[in-house]
């Protein structure tokens, strides 16, 4: 039975039937389950920022629309792209996984409250947008491919689109990491000035957060990440812990430690920040040297495909041309 209706459908819709078949079925499906999803009851904490009251509630008396413009918002929201009532379906059920997503993206510089459903939403809709390309250009292309030519069409476009907002994630977070270490060293330069000025740590990470904001933005929001974080009561020892853990730089992690010593030892955190400024500073100066020493190496490809072929031509190509044409000559 179930090789007649193969039969039929490949009669009917050539040799692609089975897979328009297969993906009408799985559209057919997802229509099919949008309005249960979508079918979701309201959120009780989004009362608070609309003024509304739930129902049944203590006043039926309107707000004033003083008032009511007035009213602040508790919870964060982006507003650039909400899919809270999707949640459940696009954050991992594992909290290892939710967690390390969640660290990936902070790393990365998304700090928004549904940074991982919207990074998940992505990967869906680039996925299933490139697979549709993919099988769109299969149809045009009729039946002059092989099935093996059409799987490899219609798959490799899909993992394209499924794996290129990691891509873009790892990038991100890559180039991130390279400010935070370029910029470092001069912050600490900054928060020795402040500290040994007479400002506490605390103080003086609030100064330098404002002062380097325009010439290193990344490394800014770390630090007023950090005094937003102080100021709210969390345990100092936590908040530098976690700094490091959020930044992912070795360099940045080892501050911490030397910070977490010092306080734990009861040592002059100038004279810490002093010497742990002065090898940053050596370090950044090793990472330059050890790039334009690395330059010359990677420079000797480009000189071998873009320079020595032309040079060939120019030496070489008159004498050939000479050769060929007085062999020509002779010949005749």
């Amino acid at each position: 039975m179930v090789s007649t209706v193969l039969e039929f459908i490949t009669a009917v819709l050539g040799p692609l039937g089975p897979i328009i078949v297969a993906a009408g079925l799985g559209l057919f499906l997802i229509l099919l389950s949008l309005p249960v999803i979508l079918n979701k009851g309201e959120d009780p904490f989004a009362k608070l920022g609309s003024g509304g009251m739930p129902a049944g509630g203590f006043s039926k008396k309107k707000d004033h629309p003083k008032q009511t413009k007035n009213r602040i918002n508790l919870r964060y929201d982006s507003g650039k792209l909400n899919l809270s009532r999707f949640e459940a379906y696009l954050t991992p059920k594992d909290e290892d996984e939710l967690s390390a997503a969640k660290l990936k993206l902070l790393q990365a510089g998304y700090r928004s409250r549904g940074a991982v459903g919207n990074y998940n939403f992505l990967r869906m809709i680039l996925g299933i947008s490139f697979l549709g390309l993919g099988l769109l250009y299969t149809l045009m292309a009729g039946g002059e491919l092989t099935a093996v030519q059409v799987s490899l069409y219609v798959i490799i476009p899909g993992a394209i689109g499924y794996y290129l907002p990691t891509y873009w994630v790892e990038r991100r977070c890559q180039t991130r990491q390279g400010e935070l270490e370029d910029g470092f060293p001069d912050a600490l330069d900054l928060m020795l000035v402040c500290v040994e000025a007479g400002q506490s740590l605390d103080q003086s990470i609030v100064r330098v957060a404002a002062e380097i904001q325009h010439s290193n933005k990344a490394l800014s929001e770390e630090f007023q990440v950090v005094a937003n974080e102080l100021r709210a009561g969390k345990e100092r020892v936590s908040v530098l812990r976690d700094l490091g853990v959020r930044c992912g730089v070795t360099d940045i992690s080892s501050f911490v430690t030397v910070l977490v010593q010092s306080a734990n030892f009861g040592t002059s955190i100038s004279d810490a920040l002093r010497v742990y400024a002065f090898e940053m500073r050596d370090k950044r100066i090793m990472r330059a040297e050890e790039k334009a020493n690395k330059l010359p190496t990677k420079m000797t490809l480009g000189t071998m495909l873009f320079t020595v072929p032309p040079l060939l031509i120019i030496l070489v190509g008159p004498s050939v041309y000479d050769i060929y044409t007085n062999l020509g000559t002779g010949g005749q």
